[in-house]
């Protein structure tokens, strides 16, 4: 990640929420222009073009969830809580984000080469970390139900830029506990439970 810089992050900020309203590909470089209030010329001061401002965009926002997220989990010790902090960081990031969260969902392809290889592997870190909850969590499952019920938990979690108003009746802590119940109650407990029964 480059150094903090003002305009770069402004600049990230617009290019998110063009993407996310626009689409990538339809946007142009004068659409962020115009958006950012920047010159072109001050644009390509930054960037070499538009996957450039795309891969900064994701790289930025992956990078912080990561960070973040690996600082949550590390406060906590008992295996549900290091989960519930892991779902409550998650959803509160991006509940402040939601045009970053679009633009991550829908244009995960739009990069290529190196670009998107550099973001596939910081991507793979922050699964890869919340399957090492789920180990904890739930030992017994296999690594490959695992896995599948890491893409269920963050389609639960990523989905709700499409319905989820933050400044409505369920604030982003509160709708992270609800989808910490969902989600445990179906996987980690409903084992336990079967087994005991």
């Amino acid at each position: 990640m480059r150094p903090y810089d003002e305009r770069l992050d402004h600049l990230l900020a617009q290019a998110a929420r063009v993407f996310a309203e626009r689409g990538y590909h339809p946007t142009t470089m004068r659409d962020l222009a115009a958006a950012s209030g920047m010159s072109l010329a001050g644009m390509y001061y930054y960037v070499k073009g538009k996957e450039e401002l795309l891969f900064l965009v994701q790289e930025r926002c992956f990078t912080r969830v990561l960070e973040g997220a690996g600082e949550a989990v590390a406060r906590h010790r008992d295996p549900l809580d290091r989960l519930q902090a892991f779902i409550r960081h998650h959803v509160t990031f991006f509940a402040a984000h939601m045009a970053e969260m679009k633009v991550l969902s829908h244009e995960a392809n739009a990069l290529t080469g190196e670009s998107r290889r550099r973001i596939n592997a910081i991507k793979r870190r922050y699964v890869d970390l919340l399957e090492g909850l789920l180990r904890e969590t739930a030992p017994v499952e296999s690594a490959s139900e695992r896995s599948a019920a890491a893409y269920v938990l963050f389609g639960m979690m990523n989905w709700i830029y499409n319905w989820y108003d933050p400044a409505g009746a369920l604030d982003p802590e509160r709708l992270a506990d609800l989808i910490t119940r969902v989600f445990i109650g179906g996987f980690a407990e409903a084992r336990t439970t079967v087994q005991g029964g």
